[in-house]
């Protein structure tokens, strides 16, 4: 009789309990969820570009067909035989009209790049012999758009259809400018890091999100000129500084490995058909962490790597090393050391054998970036020129400082290194640059050097990055040098990680059909104990508001922001009722940075800092709610996420 009563007991109870439960999770809603921007692409062709019955003289015309490429359209229509299409985009002069032929066809979806803001661009489609004069009306550029303050043209020969790329380092965007210095193109979602074009004609760059901060992305994305989308590659150590496509079209991204407390030492090798990891590269492996620190250099930033070259005529990879003011080339099968470039102050004796000795008219490189092999085998960077020394005594102050282009002939028989050519230095400190920045060969004694990171101070230049001083000027040089002579000049007033000389119609093909996304993010690392948040939860408050949290869904992960004072603690639960998933929420500015310092300001000190946590979709399945613990209160958010 008492077993029956317990049992019955044991039912009410249940009942009760379940009850409470779904009346719990009854009250929760969805979190706000940001559309995968494939599906958002995939959606707008279904809509727009399935009919091309139009004809060449009455086409169909769609502006910025994506939504991210304000300058660009999209020409359709049809024609009853195979036909091949030329089209015009009509510049302010010769050097700035843009002309291609495209492949032939019956349907017709042609990409049209190059147009100018705030006006009815004149474009010329001829078809059969033919001509069609089309007008394509643009906006405005946006307010905070980056306009040259100077211009200087002197090319003898500017009908190359090429104009000059540029991606962000501080304010602006993600353009192209033209002889005459007028934007021609940009993407209103903000990519870092360097634009290249692939041996299939289609960009290559950033994503646009954040893996970590202040700059670490979620890995790389390949795009045409209109902003479609074509694959995204996902790495658990996101993507930073510099990629390199292979010959088997394999992508050698610079990553990290966030667990093991140090960034930017990692170069992997992604697979383009999977979007596997084939190869991994872990400097900490092959140099001595301690040796040859220069005055950048830090524990957590030991290397700083910000540049990958791979050679196939001696299958080596050379990569640039900030943070110890040497340029460091590695056998790509075994990993072993070729050669060492730079000042061998501070290294270890085992280390002194791969450094090249020079004459005394050879000027070492410091603080460098954008190391590249020329086709010679001599070896192209930019020498940014921090402090010249690696001791603080010695260091030469910004205002008596230079940066350059500079090249180095190698004989790694007789480990010697000559200085053979080099641009910047007569500019003196006006040209200096102690981050960023970028150099690229053209062609034989043909350049193109990317002073990028100037800055200034009540007239005086900066000897740090602009994001870590105060500055009240920017400055961006862009020179193209033919023969020692400079053909060409834009300034910007901004600073610019890196340009490039590109093209805007090469051999991409434009298609349509949903975008992949191939690798992965990772999984997130769990945190601390388990407890059951539907006894302790609290209701949002006061105190919780003023946090200003933001919780988003993304295709792959959860978005959790807010603003937190220094040491506040704070951990997000994921309860599915069975499990319950436990994160730390760092409230820091350096949780993973490599050139901030966690420093708090009096401002930050007394409002907080914005902090971002990302919880990815990797091993969670089913649905989620969601809890914020800050310091000794749990609160109930009222949100749920599905994975």
């Amino acid at each position: 009789m008492k077993t029956k009563y317990k049992f019955i007991i044991l039912i009410i109870f249940a009942c009760i309990l379940s009850i409470i439960i779904y009346n719990h999770i009854e009250s929760f809603k969805s979190v706000d969820i940001k559309e995968d921007i494939l599906v958002e692409q995939s959606n707008i062709e279904d809509k727009y570009l399935n009919n091309t019955k139009y004809s060449a003289s009455n086409p169909k015309i769609i502006l910025n067909p994506y939504g991210i490429s304000p300058l660009t359209a999209l020409v359709i229509f049809e024609t009853n035989d195979l036909t091949t299409p030329k089209i015009t985009i009509v510049g302010k002069d010769e050097s700035t009209t843009i002309k291609n032929t495209f492949t032939p066809s019956k349907k017709h979806i042609l990409p049209i790049y190059g147009l100018y803001p705030d006006a009815n661009n004149e474009v010329i489609l001829e078809v059969n012999n033919k001509k069609y004069k089309l007008n394509i009306k643009t906006d405005k550029l946006p307010n905070d758009m980056i306009l040259p303050t100077d211009v200087m043209n002197n090319k003898e020969d500017s009908t190359d259809n090429k104009l000059y790329f540029v991606t962000p380092s501080s304010t602006g965007y993600t353009a192209a400018y033209d002889n005459n210095g007028d934007v021609r193109w940009y993407l209103t979602d903000k990519y870092l890091w360097d634009i290249k074009t692939l041996n299939n004609g289609n960009l290559l760059l950033s994503t646009n999100r954040l893996i970590n901060n202040p700059y670490y992305t979620t890995g790389l994305t390949e795009m045409d000129l209109t902003g479609k989308i074509y694959y995204e590659y996902s790495l658990p150590g996101g993507y930073h500084h510099d990629v390199y496509e292979m010959d088997n079209g394999n992508l050698l991204v610079a990553t990290n490995d966030f667990s093991s407390g140090t960034v930017e030492d990692v170069i992997v090798e992604l697979d383009r058909q999977t979007g596997n990891i084939v190869k991994t590269i872990d400097l900490k492996k092959i140099l001595n962490q301690n040796d040859g620190k220069s005055l950048n250099w830090t524990t957590y930033d030991w290397f700083h790597n910000n540049a990958v070259w791979y050679d196939n005529k001696t299958n080596s990879i050379t990569l640039s090393s900030r943070h110890k003011d040497a340029v460091v080339n590695i056998n790509y099968d075994t990993n072993d050391i070729n050669w060492i470039l730079g000042d061998s102050t501070g290294w270890n004796k085992k280390y002194k054998k791969y450094f090249f000795k020079k004459d005394n008219d050879t000027q070492w490189q410091w603080g460098q970036h954008a190391s590249m092999i020329l086709p010679n085998g001599n070896v192209f960077l930019f020498d940014n020129g921090n402090n010249r020394s690696k001791n603080k005594k010695d260091a030469l102050p910004a205002d008596k400082n230079y940066s350059r282009g500079v090249i180095y002939e190698l004989d790694t028989n007789k480990m010697t290194a000559k200085e053979v050519w080099s641009y910047g230095k007569e500019r003196g400190s006006s040209y200096y640059s102690p981050y960023i920045s970028d150099v690229d060969y053209l062609d034989e004694n043909h350049y193109l050097i990317n002073s990028g990171g100037h800055s200034e101070y009540k007239g005086k230049t900066n000897n740090v990055p602009a994001g870590m001083t105060k500055a009240d000027k920017l400055t961006s040089y862009i020179t193209e040098i033919i023969d020692d002579e400079v053909v060409f000049e834009l300034t910007l007033p901004t600073n610019t990680y890196r340009t490039e000389k590109l093209s805007l119609y090469n051999d991409s093909k434009f298609k349509t059909g949903k975008g992949t996304r191939l690798g992965s993010i990772g999984k997130t690392k769990e945190d601390g104990m388990i407890f059951n948040p539907l006894i302790s939860s609290k209701k949002v408050d006061k105190e919780y508001k003023s946090h200003n949290i933001s919780i988003t869904k993304e295709v792959d992960r959860l978005v959790i922001n807010g603003t937190f004072k220094k040491g506040t603690n704070v951990k997000i639960v994921l309860d599915n009722v069975f499990d319950n998933k436990y994160y730390n929420m760092a409230i820091s500015k350096r949780p993973y940075t490599a050139m901030c310092v966690d420093v708090f300001n009096s401002k930050e000190k007394k409002n907080g800092i914005n902090v971002t946590k990302y919880i990815n979709a990797e091993g969670l399945s089913g649905k989620y709610y969601i809890y914020i613990k800050i310091n000794n209160k749990l609160y109930n958010t009222r949100k749920y996420v599905k994975f």
